[in-house]
């Protein structure tokens, strides 16, 4: 009757297949099973063509990968009549109702498939059964670095292809078109690494409860960019090292300049130091990095230690010297440096002055009128500026340690001679 056929119609439960399910005859295989269950195992050909690297973490130890996976197999359960032999293209919704390879990646930490503007499937099926089924999926996953040579390193990475069901009895992935299954494209580019080569290669993978498993890898190779490297850490780290041989260069008995420059860049050196270490993962072995770093916070802290010996010795060699000078009435003579101290004023190392000696002329000098003083001071200037031209080198010598003359050779030969067998051992 006319109300039942009205009923029919309003029944949500029962929805009719559409034109193309009927065309493929989905409603009348059971596609729970794979193609040619119970017979040899079914290929599956895989190519892959990666759209980009999006990122590359040392702290994580991963790499984040966006790429079209095309999978290629053959069921004739999907085969259909075509005068014109054309294939048939559809969307996500078709995948639900047949058997695709469950293809899955090996070590990955997030994937997911892009769904803008609608899910990124699509799926092909020719008339005589051969199907194609792409995806873009982005994808995380893990990459085992090794950083001993960091940050001259090389990595060698590789995203793992493998089905998670069905094992080589019952698929067999390859690549479909061999070493030209992987393509990549031409503008591909990271800000610390250069990706020197793209392969593919296959192998086996035995699980103890399930059995051996065919798997696709994707092998890639990546060479850092060592230039920010050089400007960030071992550009500053030299300039610290040559910034504390200036020290070997002032007088010795300049102790807050040299104390302050050798603490100065002491610090510096350690706050390079932790900035490195903060942006690395806590490996338990040493990195290249560290190796020159702390090789150039030794060289730092070797010329603290260098003054720190310097002044000793030298208030023991004054100390010795005085003893040797002293005088029956208990009065030392003492050299222009020491007169400095007591006057504030510069006194040519030639002259010999003693302390009451020149307790004496303060006192005669405050008795003198002002015109007198200010003629022996106008004097006295003179005599010192026509001393300072001409004896200027053999002061700074005559006022520097022995240790700081071969410290000025030493320091700066091994250095360079470090940074020879550094750079050309990890280069």
């Amino acid at each position: 009757s006319k109300r039942e056929i009205k009923m029919r119609k309003l029944d949500s439960t029962k929805v009719r297949p559409l034109k193309s399910e009927q065309l493929l005859r989905i409603e009348d295989h059971d596609f729970a099973l794979r193609p040619g269950f119970g017979g040899s195992p079914i290929p599956v050909g895989i190519d892959v063509q990666v759209e980009s690297i999006d990122s590359i973490s040392e702290v994580d130890m991963d790499f984040t990968m966006t790429l079209y996976l095309r999978h290629y197999w053959k069921d004739e359960r999907l085969s259909f009549r075509s005068n014109k032999n054309k294939s048939m293209t559809f969307d996500g919704r078709l995948i639900k109702k047949i058997w695709v390879p469950d293809v899955f990646f090996v070590h990955s930490k997030r994937s997911f498939i892009h769904d803008t503007t609608v899910e990124n499937v699509m799926l092909r099926v020719y008339p005589d059964g051969n199907v194609l089924f792409s995806l873009r999926i982005t994808v995380s996953a893990m990459c085992f670095m090794d950083f001993s040579r960091f940050p001259l390193d090389t990595q060698n990475c590789s995203l793992e292809l493998e089905s998670y069901a069905y094992n080589e009895d019952d698929l067999m992935l390859y690549w479909k078109h061999g070493n030209k299954s992987l393509s990549t494209d031409e503008h591909i580019s990271l800000s610390q690494f250069f990706i020197e080569e793209f392969s593919a290669s296959s192998g086996l993978a035995f699980y103890s409860s399930t059995g051996w498993y065919n798997r696709l890898f994707i092998n890639f190779a990546l060479r850092r960019h060592i230039f920010f490297f050089v400007l960030q850490s071992y550009f500053p780290a030299m300039l610290m090292v040559m910034l504390s041989w200036v020290s070997f260069w002032i007088d010795r008995r300049a102790v807050p300049a040299r104390v302050s420059l050798g603490i100065t860049t002491v610090l510096t050196m350690s706050t390079i130091m932790t900035g490195v270490s903060a942006s690395m993962p806590q490996v338990s072995y040493i990195k290249a990095v560290d190796v020159y770093l702390w090789i150039s916070f030794l060289f730092v802290f070797l010329s603290v230690i260098e003054y720190a010996a310097v002044n000793y010795l030298t208030t023991i060699e004054e100390r010795k010297q005085l003893k040797k000078r002293g005088k029956a009435s208990g009065m030392y003579s003492i050299d222009a440096v020491q007169a400095m101290a007591f006057d504030g004023c510069f006194h040519d190392t030639d002259v010999d002055m003693d302390l009451p000696a020149f307790s004496d002329r303060c006192e005669e000098n405050e008795s003198q009128p002002p015109s007198a003083s200010i003629s022996n001071v106008d004097t006295t200037r003179i005599k010192r500026k026509r001393s300072l031209k001409g004896n200027v080198g053999r002061i700074i010598l005559q006022n520097n340690h022995v240790i700081d003359t071969y410290s000025r050779i030493i320091f700066p030969s091994v250095y360079i001679v470090f940074n020879f067998f550094y750079w050309g051992l990890y280069i």
